[in-house]
């Protein structure tokens, strides 16, 4: 299989496809984990609109254009600039050849989203979401958005190529028969 060229453009292209599935399937988690912690579906999805509106952005509970929706455009833009970063991350690695192989850059870049968005960045401009959710709700967001970062690859690989073996219980149903085994058979 030929790996794609290794260039910015083709990263580019790639994390917007990578970035948008981790940036669904983290909201998703996250406003699971809203309902579930807060009652409030909107409420994590809010957080990252304190970009704009200030502190008071993650405190909003219920859906809104300016909140809700200001929110997941931020965590979406985030998404896709992490998994440029991601994607810029295979292109340096061997193809891969197994889930863990897929798994192991996302959860690299993950991490290193983690450590930027929570221990280098203004407050102001963290996502928002960690003033609501607890730190167990973190890291299955955060786990998500491995996961979201990954999902493309892991389905776009070409399952492993089977042995074929030419014991007549493998062959295929309509595969011809050999004449020799059907002139054997007659003889007995």
């Amino acid at each position: 299989m030929m790996r794609p060229e290794k260039t910015w453009s083709s990263a580019i292209l790639s994390g917007l496809v990578s970035g948008t599935v981790a940036s669904i399937v983290s909201t998703i988690a996250l406003s699971i984990l809203g309902k579930a912690e807060l009652g409030k579906f909107a409420a994590p999805v809010n957080g990252p609109s304190q970009w704009i509106w200030g502190r008071h952005a993650p405190y909003q509970d219920q859906f809104s254009l300016r909140y809700t929706l200001i929110g997941y455009a931020i965590h979406h833009a985030a998404s896709v600039f992490w998994a440029i970063w991601y994607e810029k991350l295979r292109q340096q690695l061997p193809p891969a050849e197994s889930a863990a192989t897929v798994l192991a850059p996302a959860v690299a870049t993950t991490a290193a989203a983690y450590a930027v968005d929570f221990h280098f960045t203004p407050q102001r401009l963290t996502p928002g979401f960690e003033h609501r959710l607890s730190q167990r709700s973190l890291l299955i967001v955060y786990g998500a958005f491995a996961l979201g970062l990954a999902v493309t690859v892991l389905l776009s690989r070409k399952p492993p190529l089977r042995r074929c073996t030419t014991s007549r219980a493998s062959s295929p149903i309509n595969a011809p028969r050999i004449k020799s085994d059907v002139a054997a058979f007659r003889k007995q």
